[in-house]
């Protein structure tokens, strides 16, 4: 295999290649951030290359999560593998985040945006909420048992629609459109905010990357819910200081908090170190969990 091409996973080879990634080293701390560093300044793609065969397994695992669409799982790989190359060109090291924390949501939106193409040649949804119902409504079914074909019961909408904060009428017109495919343009659907639709409405805009706006949003709303997550990690002390050191649209100056905490610059200097290192410590086992 050439030093800069990724392992080609081929049909029905799957054991194969989870086996050929697994021959790449995973990289320490230290290590992710010099190679992000030398892509990020030098644009050096062999540092890249590494960043990217090193989290190949990761991409490989969120994408065994979405076999249940009946969908080749080399494509869904392979789509994976391009949701995580874009988030090696697109990170950056300097904000203290590991890439796999990141890359994720990446690679997500990557292999959703694949499976909303191929289940419809009318692309079924342009908006964050619909994509999410599309992914979610299957997994809603499973747990509360429901594996009859078409339309759903009543009960089960109701059911379905509370937990997934919907309407029932949204439940309704997504279980149509999974369950039968590609249907005319003018049918109705329809919806809380925008009243009786078609289809047709809904049709993509060619020219927005959809694929980098959902990503970007997705990854910024779980951030804050691993920050959040994170923040109970710390103790009463490192929680305010790192608040307002780093948290703050206008944070303190470490004079200020000397002040307010009667301690030394240098003090307050440490304690925010350590609780920012506390916190990327904190965030990345949220994450790994989030990926399990």
């Amino acid at each position: 295999m050439s030093k800069n091409r990724l392992p080609a996973l081929s049909e029905g080879g799957l054991s194969s290649y989870l086996n050929e990634i697994k021959k790449f080293p995973m990289l320490t701390s230290e290590g992710e951030f010099m190679l992000a560093k030398a892509w990020v300044d030098r644009e050096d793609r062999k540092s890249a290359h590494r960043l990217v065969t090193s989290h190949l397994r990761l991409a490989a695992k969120i994408a065994l999560g979405y076999r249940g669409y009946g969908l080749p799982i080399n494509e869904v790989v392979s789509e994976a593998n391009v949701g995580l190359m874009q988030a090696v060109k697109r990170f950056d090291p300097d904000k203290g985040f590991r890439l796999a924390t990141y890359a994720m949501w990446w690679i997500k939106a990557s292999i959703q945006e694949y499976i909303l193409r191929s289940w419809s040649l009318v692309k079924m949804g342009t908006t964050s909420a619909q994509k999410k119902l599309f992914f979610n409504l299957r997994k809603a079914k499973i747990k509360i048992g429901v594996m009859e074909e078409g339309d759903l019961r009543p009960e089960n909408v109701k059911k379905i629609a509370e937990s997934l904060n919907v309407s029932h009428e949204e439940v309704i017109s997504m279980n149509r459109r999974m369950a039968g495919g590609d249907s005319s343009l003018n049918v109705l659907v329809n919806t809380n905010n925008e009243g009786t639709l078609e289809w047709q409405d809904w049709i993509e805009d060619e020219n927005s990357d959809h694929a980098t706006k959902f990503a970007d949003q997705d990854e910024l709303n779980n951030r804050k819910k691993l920050l959040e997550g994170a923040l109970t990690s710390l103790n009463q002390r490192e929680c305010e200081i790192i608040t307002k050191r780093r948290l703050m649209d206008d944070p303190l100056t470490l004079e200020e908090l000397s002040g307010e905490y009667n301690v030394s610059r240098e003090r307050i200097r440490q304690i925010e170190v350590r609780a920012f290192e506390k916190l990327q410590k904190k965030m990345c086992e949220l994450a790994q969990l989030e990926v399990v």
